[in-house]
Protein backbone atom coordinates (compact mmCIF):
# COMPACT_ATOMS: atom_id res chain seq x y z
CA UNK A 1 0.00 0.00 0.00
CA UNK A 2 2.92 2.30 -0.58
CA UNK A 3 1.88 5.69 -1.90
CA UNK A 4 -1.80 5.28 -1.09
CA UNK A 5 -3.75 6.76 1.73
CA UNK A 6 -6.85 5.37 3.21
CA UNK A 7 -9.80 7.74 2.92
CA UNK A 8 -11.07 9.17 6.16
CA UNK A 9 -14.47 7.71 7.00
CA UNK A 10 -17.26 10.27 6.96
CA UNK A 11 -18.00 11.89 10.29
CA UNK A 12 -21.17 10.76 11.96
CA UNK A 13 -23.83 12.35 14.07
CA UNK A 14 -22.85 12.55 17.73
CA UNK A 15 -23.96 9.20 19.22
CA UNK A 16 -25.55 10.96 22.21
CA UNK A 17 -27.79 12.94 19.84
CA UNK A 18 -28.48 9.95 17.59
CA UNK A 19 -29.58 7.88 20.60
CA UNK A 20 -32.20 10.47 21.52
CA UNK A 21 -33.85 10.81 18.09
CA UNK A 22 -37.17 9.09 17.44
CA UNK A 23 -37.28 8.50 13.70
CA UNK A 24 -40.13 7.38 11.46
CA UNK A 25 -40.09 4.02 9.65
CA UNK A 26 -37.80 5.54 6.99
CA UNK A 27 -35.25 6.84 9.52
CA UNK A 28 -36.41 10.44 9.14
CA UNK A 29 -37.31 13.23 11.53
CA UNK A 30 -39.39 16.27 10.51
CA UNK A 31 -37.42 19.51 10.67
CA UNK A 32 -39.30 22.79 10.94
CA UNK A 33 -37.37 25.79 9.61
CA UNK A 34 -38.21 29.04 11.40
CA UNK A 35 -36.86 32.55 10.82
CA UNK A 36 -34.72 33.12 13.92
CA UNK A 37 -35.54 36.79 14.54
CA UNK A 38 -39.25 37.01 13.61
CA UNK A 39 -40.51 33.53 14.51
CA UNK A 40 -41.98 33.13 11.02
CA UNK A 41 -42.46 29.44 10.15
CA UNK A 42 -40.80 28.95 6.78
CA UNK A 43 -41.01 25.30 5.76
CA UNK A 44 -40.95 21.67 6.81
CA UNK A 45 -38.22 19.35 5.60
CA UNK A 46 -36.96 15.91 6.55
CA UNK A 47 -33.63 14.94 8.05
CA UNK A 48 -31.94 11.64 8.75
CA UNK A 49 -28.84 11.32 10.92
CA UNK A 50 -26.51 12.35 8.09
CA UNK A 51 -28.57 15.42 7.13
CA UNK A 52 -28.70 16.51 10.78
CA UNK A 53 -24.95 15.98 11.14
CA UNK A 54 -24.29 18.08 8.04
CA UNK A 55 -26.65 20.79 9.28
CA UNK A 56 -24.98 20.94 12.69
CA UNK A 57 -21.45 20.97 11.30
CA UNK A 58 -21.75 23.18 8.21
CA UNK A 59 -24.17 25.86 9.43
CA UNK A 60 -26.34 25.30 6.34
CA UNK A 61 -29.58 23.31 6.32
CA UNK A 62 -29.26 19.93 4.67
CA UNK A 63 -32.41 17.91 4.10
CA UNK A 64 -33.28 14.48 2.74
CA UNK A 65 -35.50 14.69 -0.34
CA UNK A 66 -38.09 11.95 -0.12
CA UNK A 67 -39.07 12.43 -3.78
CA UNK A 68 -35.53 12.50 -5.23
CA UNK A 69 -34.01 10.16 -2.64
CA UNK A 70 -30.97 12.39 -2.14
CA UNK A 71 -29.56 15.04 0.16
CA UNK A 72 -30.02 18.67 -0.73
CA UNK A 73 -28.53 21.76 0.84
CA UNK A 74 -31.11 24.54 0.91
CA UNK A 75 -30.03 27.25 -1.49
CA UNK A 76 -27.39 25.36 -3.48
CA UNK A 77 -29.42 25.67 -6.69
CA UNK A 78 -31.80 28.55 -5.87
CA UNK A 79 -29.48 30.81 -3.90
CA UNK A 80 -32.15 30.92 -1.16
CA UNK A 81 -29.82 29.82 1.61
CA UNK A 82 -30.72 28.96 5.20
CA UNK A 83 -27.96 29.97 7.62
CA UNK A 84 -28.44 27.94 10.81
CA UNK A 85 -28.67 29.91 14.06
CA UNK A 86 -29.77 27.05 16.36
CA UNK A 87 -31.20 23.53 16.32
CA UNK A 88 -33.49 22.15 19.04
CA UNK A 89 -35.10 18.78 19.61
CA UNK A 90 -38.69 18.79 20.87
CA UNK A 91 -39.75 17.20 24.16
CA UNK A 92 -40.69 13.91 22.47
CA UNK A 93 -37.41 13.81 20.50
CA UNK A 94 -39.33 13.30 17.26
CA UNK A 95 -39.20 16.78 15.68
CA UNK A 96 -36.42 19.29 15.07
CA UNK A 97 -36.77 23.07 15.17
CA UNK A 98 -34.09 24.72 13.07
CA UNK A 99 -33.88 28.47 13.54
CA UNK A 100 -32.35 30.02 10.45
CA UNK A 101 -31.60 33.28 8.74
CA UNK A 102 -33.42 32.75 5.45
CA UNK A 103 -32.03 34.44 2.35
CA UNK A 104 -34.81 34.87 -0.21
CA UNK A 105 -37.78 32.54 -0.55
CA UNK A 106 -38.00 29.40 1.57
CA UNK A 107 -40.61 27.69 -0.59
CA UNK A 108 -39.77 26.01 -3.90
CA UNK A 109 -42.71 27.95 -5.41
CA UNK A 110 -40.92 31.24 -4.78
CA UNK A 111 -43.10 32.26 -1.82
CA UNK A 112 -41.41 33.53 1.32
CA UNK A 113 -42.81 30.56 3.28
CA UNK A 114 -44.45 27.28 2.32
CA UNK A 115 -47.49 28.40 4.32
CA UNK A 116 -48.37 31.63 2.46
CA UNK A 117 -50.43 30.37 -0.44
CA UNK A 118 -53.22 28.19 0.98
CA UNK A 119 -54.68 29.53 4.22
CA UNK A 120 -57.72 27.45 5.16
CA UNK A 121 -60.94 29.09 6.38
CA UNK A 122 -61.94 28.67 10.02
CA UNK A 123 -65.52 27.95 11.01
CA UNK A 124 -67.24 30.95 12.57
Amino acid sequence: MTGTTRPTPPAALDPAIAARLKRDAHGLVPAIAQQYDTGEVLMLGWMDDEALHRTLTTGRCTYWSRSRQEYWVKGDTSGHVQHVKSVALDCDADTLLVKVDQVGAACHTGDRTCFDADVLPLAQ
